[in-house]
């Protein structure tokens, strides 16, 4: 009884006794040197996850085991030993490189995960063993440091580094020293507790004035001060400090020394993450957001990816995943390679960031904030980076400036704007009256800089240029980019394309246009109409069905006619009970009585039985239906005239290689299929730059006349410029889509401190619409625009000329033809049969029978009856009377018989 009465009660206090006994704590070991905050956040973190705050880490329990270690490997190895006889599943730490290393090497034997969070200067990309590294690689910490120098264009610039480590984060930049434009200077800050030798050597160096300091987080507080000291942060000079942990250093000592100082960090202490972890913890954590190092943040970090990992190995397992290992046997825990990859492949959000891993195991899509410290506000972000959304810094605009000033100051700026003559952009305007300044010129780019000047008040005046727009030359640039450059303009409009490497160089606002690389073609020429067009409307398939359904029904209508007792008629009415029978389905009649359906014309031959009906029904249905079809179709056919082109897009103007091709010399659409990795437009570009002389022209212009020329030269050009040809010119086309999307902008200096308000404007004419319809008056109303669509639109039918029913003609023509063929051999036949049976001359016959057809008068023909004829006459006539035995009375009624 009592046996069956825990068997009744077990499956409902099962769940609960699983419940209370499930929550077994999982041991993790942290090893820590001398950083007592480091170790903290460790802590933090765990006791985090073991509260279960988040809920994707429910069930999911730490037993956190902690050793200070020092400096003796030997000790290490005892302790690291203990914790995998506890059954730890993950190592974290430590921070110091020789003791990290040694740790690794062991939790490699056993596949116990080692989760480091200090930084790795091995510059190789091979993942190392099962362990992981949340610091960023040294190989992305190099890019952002040669970047953020490229792009604050420093050409001489001194490195100040501690140690050999500095100078593997700074390899980058070591190779981009050159003879002739960059020069790089290096110095040694020394040992301490004096840098300051380096420092008044770049100090009495007068080329000097861009400074990077690369040291460690240690001695960064004292190098700063000491470089105040010497005089080196200062307004004159710009100085880049490689430390990700330079915000949580007192800056306000060198806030007012007008120095340009510039740092770069991890963590951004705004980001809503990050607020939410610090509120989370602010009674247990003295620091705020501000004050957080990279490697205490990481540790955090690391031990919620750890989680959140060992709850995939869970639920992926569903056993006890941890093991008691050995460090003297062969005993390896099987689940620590799976561990590895669960914490590779999982991604999540914390202190530092998006915490991502890419397939060596390294950390990647690190979003690194650019900063600079200013007077009012100390450290402000102005541009971010990202490791692998690409390898340009995304600038912020200085919002030290007040808008306000900036918007007093173009007010009452008055520009110098660059222009080029190119129709419909910029041109002359034709007046009867001398002009002068602006007024002289007119187009597209006028007209919007004209807008843009009325909403943001200032001044303009136009300045014409070449049609050189700009391109760098031995490391300087020529037209007008390279008067913009020289500070000689401040504005340059026309169809000047935005491309990476001016991008680089200057500041360009929201395109003005969007565009791309197309084909302009000599417009394809009508194809002439086909001789037998008529037959268009049907494919040649059909038309074998239908021949083949028209020989079948008539052979069916001839054999159902003979089998059908109806069809069988009497020839003769008169008479009641007739001998001879006569069928009208004779194998002659049935082809004609289908062609005539076909033709709807019909004949004298009416089906008489239910089958031949039934049959001829559904013949003349099926008839109906495709002659209607037919007929619907043939206008069509008849009316419209197709158009051939020898290409229809680039891959097959590649392929004739009977057209030539080409762009205009030097400009930004031969340089797209220059620096193009594509293979078909690195081939196109091989080609045109073998045969420039005959390819290449100088202006658009050159390229149009080319094109209508010759029948076999595409010219490549932007498709803005073609949509303007094309309405002028009727006997050219664009052919094919774009290649490419780019944009025409207007170009100012970089960091022009007037490009977010020309923005803005551009933007409200666009919203507006004004841009639009400047594009659309002067490309289809002026100058001559719109002359190719009025032509051809007239809406009246087309007449059809001989050369679309000509095969009708000639079917007609073959027709009769065949007709008269034949006619004249009937006649010759029946003739022959005449005198051979009259027994008459076959010459004497013929002239008889051509005189009576030349006559041309009487529709009877009297035949003359030969004597050997008369004598059987009686057989004759035997022959043709019925052959009942009798003959029938005729009653004659006209008046000669009654003679």
């Amino acid at each position: 009884m009592m046996a069956k009465t825990l068997l009744i009660l077990l499956p409902i206090f099962l769940p609960y006794v699983c419940v209370l006994g499930f929550p077994k704590k999982i041991p993790i070991a942290g090893l820590f040197d001398q950083d007592e905050e480091i170790q903290q956040m460790f802590e933090l973190s765990v006791r985090a996850v073991n509260e279960n705050e988040d809920q994707e880490l429910s069930n999911v329990f730490f037993e956190p085991e902690i050793e200070q270690i020092e400096g003796d490997s030997f000790e290490v190895s005892s302790k690291v030993c203990e914790l995998l006889d506890l059954g730890i599943v993950g190592v974290f730490g430590p921070q110091e490189k020789v003791i990290a290393e040694h740790v690794q090497s062991i939790c490699d034997i056993v596949e116990v995960p080692q989760i480091s969070v200090r930084e790795d200067l091995d510059q190789s990309f091979q993942p190392r063993g099962i362990a992981l590294n949340l610091y960023p690689h040294v190989s992305s910490l190099s890019r952002i440091y040669y970047q953020l120098v490229t792009e604050l264009k420093w050409k001489s610039f001194a490195i100040l580094y501690e140690n050999t480590d500095s100078l593997i984060r700074m390899r980058l930049l070591l190779k981009r020293w050159n003879t002739n434009a960059n020069s790089a200077f290096i110095y040694h800050l020394g040992y301490g507790p004096n840098y300051r030798q380096g420092m008044q050597e770049i100090k009495t160096s007068k080329d000097i004035e861009s400074i990077v300091i690369d040291c460690s987080y240690e001695i960064l507080e004292e190098v700063l001060k000491q470089a105040q000291q010497v005089g080196i942060l200062s307004d004159k000079y710009k100085v880049i400090v490689t430390s990700l942990d330079l915000q949580t250093l007192d800056l306000e000592p060198y806030q007012f020394s007008g120095v340009n100082l510039t740092g770069i960090r991890l963590i951004d202490p705004e980001d809503p993450t990050v607020l939410q972890i610090t509120n989370r913890h602010k009674n247990e954590q003295e620091n705020n957001s501000s004050q957080l190092r990279v490697e205490h943040a990481l540790m955090y970090d690391a031990v919620q990816l750890f989680a959140r990992a060992f709850k995939q190995l869970k639920d992926a397992t569903k056993v006890n995943v941890n093991k008691l290992l050995k460090c003297d046997g062969n005993s390896r825990w099987e689940h620590g390679l799976s561990l590895s990859n669960f914490m590779r492949s999982t991604e999540i959000r914390g202190l530092t960031g998006l915490v991502k891993f890419d397939r060596d195991g390294l950390r990647s899509n690190i979003k690194l904030d650019i900063v600079r410290l200013t007077e009012k506000k100390g450290l402000i972000k102005i541009g971010e980076w990202n490791s692998t959304a690409g390898e340009n810094i995304e600038w912020f605009p200085d919002i030290s400036t007040q808008k306000s000033d900036s918007k007093l100051n173009i007010q009452n700026k008055t520009f110098i704007v660059l222009i080029s003559i190119t129709a419909p952009y910029s041109m002359i305007k034709e007046s009867m009256d001398t002009l002068s300044g602006n007024e002289r010129y007119e187009g597209f780019a006028v007209d919007i800089i004209q807008e843009i000047s009325q909403i943001l008040k200032f001044n303009f005046t136009l300045q014409v240029e070449s049609s050189d727009y700009g391109s760098l030359k031995n490391e300087k640039w020529t037209g007008m980019l390279g008067k913009i450059m020289a500070d000689e303009a401040d504005l340059a409009i026309t169809d000047l394309t935005i491309t990476s490497q001016r991008a680089e160089h200057f500041d360009f606002t929201t395109p003005i246009m969007n565009l791309g690389i197309s084909i302009l073609y000599k417009k394809p020429k009508k194809a002439p109409p086909s001789l037998f067009s008529f037959l268009s409307p049907f494919s040649n398939d059909v038309w074998i069905y239908l021949i083949g359904a028209y020989v079948i029904v008539s052979l069916l209508l001839y054999i159902i006619g003979r089998i059908c007792p109806a069809e069988w008629s009497n020839p003769y009415p008169c008479i009641e009970e007739p001998e001879v029978l006569e069928n009208q389905f004779s194998f002659k009649n049935a082809f004609w009585f289908a062609i005539g359906a076909i033709m709807q014309q019909g004949s004298e031959i009416a089906p008489i039985g239910i089958s031949t009906r039934m049959i001829a029904s559904c013949w003349w249905f099926f008839c109906l239906i495709m002659v209607s079809s037919y007929t619907a179709n043939l206008a069509a056919f008849l009316t419209v005239e197709t158009v051939t082109s020898p290409f229809d897009n680039v891959e097959e103007l590649v392929r004739k290689k009977t057209i030539k091709y080409g762009a205009k010399s030097g400009g930004a659409t031969l340089n797209f299929f220059g620096g193009n990795n594509i293979t078909l437009y690195a081939e196109m570009y091989k080609y045109m730059m073998e045969n420039k002389k005959e390819v290449l022209v100088e202006t658009n212009e050159e390229g149009l006349k080319k094109v209508q020329r010759t029948d076999d030269y595409a010219f490549l050009m932007e498709s803005a410029s073609i949509e303007y040809l094309i309405e002028r010119n009727c006997d050219v086309t664009q052919v094919g889509g774009l290649l490419d999307e780019k944009g025409y902008g207007i170009a100012m200096k970089k960091n022009s401190q007037y490009l977010h308000s020309i923005n803005s404007a551009i933007l409200m004419l666009s919203e507006r619409g004004i841009i639009q319809q400047i594009k659309t008056k002067w490309w289809t109303q002026r100058k001559g625009g719109g002359i190719c669509q009025e032509s051809a639109g007239t809406g009246s039918a087309e007449r059809l000329g001989l050369g679309n029913v000509g095969g009708v003609f000639l079917v007609l023509t073959v027709g009769v033809a065949l007709s008269c063929v034949y006619t004249i051999f009937e006649l010759l036949w029946d003739v022959a049969r005449t005198s051979i049976r009259e027994n008459v001359p076959f010459k004497e016959e013929l002239i008889n029978e051509l005189k009576f057809i030349v006559k041309c008068s009487g529709s009877k023909q009297v035949r003359k009856k030969s004597e050997s004829s008369s004598k059987n006459e009686n057989d004759s006539t035997r022959g043709c009377t019925p052959p009942y035995g009798f003959v029938p009375t005729v009653i004659r009624t006209s008046p000669i018989d009654n003679k």
